[in-house]
């Protein structure tokens, strides 16, 4: 398809809601990386206290996958509603969800004082936050790739995707600062509860932003010319229904090219809390440290990677980053297990630079695969689906391989694995970047029963 005739945003409009996006996805990240850093750090002695230290780590991971397991769910509603109501409405419900989930967390009473009733609560707030972010990232994406310049449509989409490292910096962030300046025993009495309780001043920093920009463009003009059919033509198919029949290869494509990305993510910034300190012997703060600078750096890259798809393309700069995560798993754990600072702070920036050349590309990369009517639930099913067979397990089966084989060679393993499903999906993938993501042909074609197109076609023949 042709690049769209219709002029690029204003400058100062479009920079407003890559802000509204990035705060938004930033904070979302923020609170669901904070659950799993504080799931390597603490959640084991306050929510599992009886049982064996690596075991007590294993349960808390897998409260950690029920979030990954809650996503597709939310992926489906927030989807179905975000392609019939607009991403706006669906984003502002998202974030008051993660957020306040987030902040229940932090007043969550610990096994010590309910017993085991307490697990049982943090399982469902987790639940809760995994709804949230599995409706959040197809929204925030969307809302910059369709207000956005399509010749740079892989720069701008791809600043939203630096919510992640974002989050996971302030995160480790916040985390490095209570565990440096409280004792051991205060942070983990009542100091893991303040990065928690902070999230609902974020929260409410991020709504003032996301409240004040305008629903998509592309959106309202698909929107309004449905609602000009409606007299005439027989009710749409439903988005979910509409994916499935029509885009079920570039759903598959989807989760095949999430496998690397999520597993290499999960692995290198939330098993590396559990490595570091079980088998390099390093402590929890320089294992946080580490991560807090490699997380700066990763922020800092995703732009310039997904400005790169915008010349390359997407399945190029996608391939870098696929294979370039597979080749550094070894020298990663060999890395690490020198015990030094720099040669892990070395291993996890190189593997998040080559993560990011996967995560940069893919807002516009799921973006462009699908129609506006149907984009929100094509590109959030493709997504949040691969995360429950990806990032969900992906901290248990590491910490699961390290204890039953006391070694990282079948870690690197399963991550080369990853590596290899994600080059073979994206290799069977079509190149998407000169996509117009307005292209009525296609909006018709694929959300509209088969015996309406050629009416409908005529009608705006005629309107012309």
């Amino acid at each position: 398809m042709s690049s769209p005739s219709a002029a690029p945003p204003a400058p100062n409009n479009l920079k407003r809601i890559v802000a509204a996006s990035l705060i938004g996805t930033t904070i979302e990240w923020y609170d669901f990386f904070l659950y799993g850093s504080a799931a390597a750090l603490v959640f084991n002695e306050l929510f599992f206290p009886e049982s064996d230290p690596l075991v007590g780590t294993l349960l808390s991971f897998l409260t950690y996958a029920v979030g990954f397991a809650a996503r597709p769910i939310g992926a489906l509603v927030f989807g179905h509603y975000g392609d019939r109501l607009g991403r706006k409405k669906l984003l502002v419900l998202s974030l008051l969800m993660m957020g306040g989930a987030t902040f229940a967390i932090g007043l969550l009473p610990t096994h010590a004082t309910v017993g085991s009733m307490a697990p049982v609560l943090l399982t469902v707030l987790r639940l809760v936050q995994g709804f949230a972010l599995g409706g959040e990232w197809g929204g925030a994406v969307l809302l910059v790739s369709e207000h956005g310049d399509a010749r740079r449509r892989g720069f701008w989409a791809s600043w939203p995707q630096t919510g992640a490292p974002a989050g996971q910096l302030l995160a480790t962030g916040v985390l490095a600062l209570l565990t440096a300046v409280l004792s051991e025993s205060a942070f983990g009495s009542w100091g893991w509860r303040i990065p928690f309780l902070l999230s609902g001043v974020l929260v409410i920093v991020g709504l003032w932003i996301r409240l004040s920009v305008d629903e998509s463009p592309v959106f309202k003009e698909a929107l309004k010319r449905a609602e000009a059919r409606k007299a005439d033509a027989p009710a749409e198919r439903l988005p979910l229904v509409a994916v499935l029949k029509h885009h079920w290869r570039d759903v598959l494509v989807a989760m095949g090219a999430r496998m690397a990305e999520n597993i290499s993510y999960y692995v290198i910034t939330a098993f590396i809390l559990v490595y570091a300190t079980a088998s390099a012997g390093l402590s929890k703060q320089t294992a946080l440290n580490a991560v807090l600078i490699a997380s700066a750096l990763h922020f800092a890259v995703i732009p310039a990677w997904g400005a790169l798809s915008d010349r390359w393309g997407r399945r190029p700069v996608y391939l870098i980053g696929a294979v370039g995560v597979g080749l550094w798993m070894f020298p990663f754990f060999a890395l690490i297990d020198t015990g030094g600072f720099g040669a892990l702070l070395l291993a996890v920036t190189v593997g998040l630079v080559m993560h990011g050349a996967m995560y940069a590309p893919q807002a516009a990369f799921f973006s462009e695969m699908f129609a506006t009517r149907m984009r929100y639930s094509g590109a959030s099913i493709g997504a949040q689906f691969a995360s429950v067979a990806a990032g969900a397990p992906a901290p248990l089966i590491a910490t699961a391989l390290l204890s039953d084989y006391g070694t990282s060679t079948p870690i690197a393993l399963y991550v080369i694995a990853a590596s290899l499903l994600t080059v073979v999906a994206i290799l069977a993938a079509k190149e998407t970047r000169h996509r117009d993501l307005a292209d009525v042909s296609a909006e018709a074609e694929d959300v509209m029963p088969a015996p309406v197109r050629a009416e409908a076609a005529a009608k705006d023949a005629r309107a012309l």
